[in-house]
Formats: structure tokens, sequence, C-alpha cells
């Protein structure tokens, strides 16, 4: 939303005292960039809908996918929470057999889950450091895939570039 829009609807929408809001609204105008008002706002709003441990899940849950969140902790990501971070993600179901049968990433990222249009381009994207599997780059073009790269037993989350998320299904 606009920061207008922000000003305006912090005051409508929150329970916050007025001098909170304007040490807010001070805060933002002197770095908008940081949008402090609509990050406040969007807190408010999801623990007065859900509630605090439901906004902190949220937070925890993107800034593993969408900030610097580590490997480590996008395995110890509840299934329900990961699953509704990547909804709206394009997502692709592969059967154990091929996984296993072709465990090459290179394989499955094209043939199987045609997330790359080509070997070629993988190999060159993985060479030049923008392919990251579960949040780790991935350096060989030769990669195998087994059941230690799989999240929560099913789910690869593989990464092109510094915004595109896909997530691979093994059923």
């Amino acid at each position: 939303m606009s920061d207008d829009d922000a000003v305006r609807y912090i005051k409508i929408f929150t329970f916050l005292s007025k001098e909170e809001i304007e040490t807010l609204t001070e805060e933002h105008t002197q770095a908008p960039h940081k949008r402090i008002l609509q990050r406040k706002l969007a807190e408010e709003m999801t623990i007065l809908v859900h509630s605090e441990e439901d906004y902190k899940a949220a937070v925890e849950a993107s800034e593993i996918l969408f900030g610097n969140g580590t490997a480590e902790a996008l395995k110890n990501l509840p299934e329900e929470l990961l699953l509704a971070v990547m909804e709206g993600v394009p997502q692709f179901t592969i059967t154990r057999e091929a996984f296993v049968a072709s465990p090459k990433m290179i394989d499955i990222c094209t043939e199987l889950a045609p997330i790359f249009p080509s070997k070629g381009e993988l190999r060159k994207l993985i060479k030049s450091g923008g392919v990251s599997l579960n949040k780790e780059k991935v350096g060989d073009t030769e990669l195998l895939l087994g059941d230690e790269y799989l999240i929560a037993g099913r789910y690869l989350l593989v990464q092109k570039g510094k915004k595109q998320y896909y997530l691979l299904t093994v059923q």
C-alpha cells in the first residue's frame, strides 16, 4: 500500500496509542524505504485476526524463504507452514520411483519437473551460482539427489536466480 494509505490505515485498523503512531510515522518519514508503517500494520492485523504465534511463524517462514534464512531453518520448518508459504509458487510432483531411478538434479529439474528449459541452461546457471537447492547454492552440475535432500521426507525447494522458487513434491 502507499505511504499515505499506511498512515491512514494504521490509525483506523490498530489499537496503537496516538504516541506510538506518531513515533512510527516519524520513523517512516525518515526511512520510507523500510516500509515501517506497512510492516507494523501487517503485524498488528495478523495478530488481531490470527495470533502472535501465527505472526511469528509467518515472519520466520518468509525470512527463511525470501530473506537470509538458512538451509537448517528451512529443514526445521513445519510442513504445513512450508506449504502455506509456497502457495502460489509453481509446484511439480514426481514419483518416488522416478526420483530414485533418475537421481541427477539436472535430470529432475529438466525432464521430471520442467523448471529449466534445457540441461545446458541449467549447467550454465549452476556454474554462475544462480541455482540453489533447499537454500544452498548448487555448485556441482552432476549433483545426485537422495532422501537426505528431501525436506520433511518429500519436498525439494529449487531456486532459480534470486526470486524464482519451485517446490517439488516426491510421492
